[in-house]
């Protein structure tokens, strides 16, 4: 038997990726929060939106949901939260 490893920090090509810049201020923002379809992850968004929203000054959410939780992310899911500044990708065990 062969067991492959497979490092999500490269690129198909072997380049690695490099993270995105941190954003300056959250104030205005737009952020997609990326919902892995578990049983608790849409209950702890609605509690992240109102804290990020009130406290943070965060202008609006872009808010999907994966088919299910072993399978990578849809192109065109991630198509729709394009608009985003930053995204959050949680699990909601």
């Amino acid at each position: 038997m062969t067991l492959r490893i497979l490092d999500p920090r490269l690129a198909a090509e072997g380049e690695a990726l490099r993270p995105a810049a941190a954003l300056s201020s959250l104030d205005g923002a737009v952020l997609g929060l990326l919902d892995n379809a578990k049983i608790g992850t849409e209950r702890f968004y609605d509690f992240l939106e109102q804290i990020l929203r009130k406290e943070y000054g965060v202008r609006e959410f872009i808010r999907r949901r994966k088919p299910d939780a072993s399978r990578p992310v849809p192109p065109q899911l991630l198509a729709e939260m394009s608009g985003a500044d930053a995204i959050v990708s949680g699990i909601g065990d």
